[in-house]
């Protein structure tokens, strides 16, 4: 059901999450290249001219959605936890929250969207945590974390990269939640016995 104009404005903060969860739905659906505003408009019930106003058009969407897939990070990514439990969190996480998934999957396909120094900054970030658990033990010494990282992240994401895969191999819906914790907690065990191997 359409809202009336004078209740958008009453509302500008649900009308923004509507169309922020239109435009995550049409750039996963499409990659930042095929995505089109009036198509995010349509999806939310609103005037083109609000995506503008809001968030100064498609660019902007995408800076966005990108600033609150790292705000939920804070959810499901403890970094106090072991690597495995990390690695675990981003698996569940990419089960449950697809579209964002796709997005990431899409933006590496095409490698278009707009740069994301945040992002940037952000896997610095993480780079040195996982230097800090090299250093405490969590694994071998002979593992770049530049590679290691790399690895996880394909890992955690190979249900929504590869979903005709996981039918196969594990005979399972990749978007079910019987996926997401199963292979979340087989990620967990395998990153866990990363500490298990024998220094060089």
């Amino acid at each position: 059901m359409r809202r009336e104009p004078e209740e958008k404005q009453r509302d500008p903060e649900r009308t923004k999450a509507r169309i922020l969860q239109a435009a995550l739905e049409e750039f996963a659906a499409k990659g930042f290249a095929g995505a089109r505003v009036g198509e995010i408009a349509a999806r939310a019930g609103v005037n083109k001219q609000l995506i503008s106003y809001y968030f100064g058009g498609k660019e902007g969407l995408f800076r966005a959605l990108n600033t609150r897939w790292q705000s939920e990070e804070s959810v499901f990514a403890d970094r106090g936890s072991s690597l495995g439990r990390l690695v675990a969190g981003y698996a569940r996480a990419n089960s449950s929250r697809r579209d964002f998934g796709k997005l990431m999957v899409w933006q590496g396909l095409t490698d278009d969207g707009p740069p994301d120094p945040a992002f940037a900054e952000d896997v610095r970030r993480d780079l040195e945590h996982l230097r800090a658990r090299q250093e405490a033990g969590e694994f071998p010494a002979d593992l770049d974390p530049a590679a290691l990282m790399v690895a996880l992240f394909g890992m955690a994401a190979a249900g929504i990269a590869f979903p005709q895969l996981v039918r196969a191999a594990c005979g399972l819906d990749p978007g079910s939640p019987e996926f997401g914790d199963y292979y979340a907690e087989q990620l967990e065990r395998l990153a866990d016995h990363l500490r298990d191997v024998p220094a060089p």
